[in-house]
């Protein structure tokens, strides 16, 4: 039996201390270019957060949370 493939590795996000807000994990991925446009992407409902729709830019993200936006995955990490 074949494993189902769930496409690439997301790429991983690295952060000092837990939580963070969910803005500022698309900022540190390089997924934006400012915190604006970060705030924008997740009000406007264009972030998936652990796989379903997050609007609030304040929502806090904990090691071992997995962001989508656009074509983009990544996983965040306690360092």
């Amino acid at each position: 039996m074949k494993k189902k493939d769930s496409g690439p590795r997301p790429a991983t996000v690295r952060i000092h201390r837990e939580p963070i807000e969910l803005y500022k994990i698309l900022k540190l991925g390089n997924l934006v270019q400012s915190g604006g446009e970060a705030k924008s992407a997740v009000t406007g409902g264009l972030v998936r957060l652990n796989g379903a729709v997050e609007t609030r830019k304040g929502k806090k993200v904990v090691a071992g949370d997995t962001i989508e936006f656009e074509k983009n995955r990544i996983r965040v990490i306690l360092d």
